[in-house]
């Protein structure tokens, strides 16, 4: 099974994510077997960096959180969490936001943003087929809406 947590967090940077991308949610990341999360922030938590890196649970206070699970083939799993793992130590993609407006491909793999990273681990693990959206506009919101979409489950 694939988990993926969707968040609202309480400060001002997490409001204007959701607002500006026209969605509820402001951070995404995957929960891994253990419990762990895995996903790419800009922020350093604690003693972790910045960038793509596995963090706690509850690593922060959310004022909102949602969890969708995806039941899909072990293979097709095994490949979703091998390519975030991948990932580890990659930058945080901190032209991302400027991305919105100037066009960025999310896909670029040389730095992530939290969406992104997610949006790419389902393409690869063909949990979702090819996605067809703007190179710049995956957002939480927008992930939130292709999954449940593919039949991820609130819960």
């Amino acid at each position: 099974m694939i988990r993926l947590q969707f968040v609202l967090g309480g400060g001002l940077s997490s409001a204007a994510i959701a607002w500006f991308s026209s969605g509820h949610f402001s951070h995404v990341d995957a929960v891994l077997p253990s419990g762990d999360l895995l996903g790419a922030r800009s922020d350093q938590i604690g003693l972790i960096p910045p960038g793509v890196q596995q963090r706690p649970p509850m690593y922060e206070r959310w004022r909102e959180r949602v969890v969708m699970k995806f039941t899909t083939d072990p293979a097709k799993e095994r490949k979703f969490y091998d390519f975030l793992h991948d990932q580890l130590g990659k930058p945080y993609d901190k032209t991302a936001i400027l991305g919105f407006v100037a066009g960025r491909d999310w896909r670029s793999a040389d730095a992530w943003f939290c969406s992104e990273l997610q949006a790419a681990a389902l393409e690869i693990a063909e949990i979702t087929p090819l996605l067809y959206c703007p190179t710049n506009k995956v957002t939480p919101a927008t992930l939130a809406a292709i999954g449940s979409a593919i039949g991820g489950v609130i819960g």
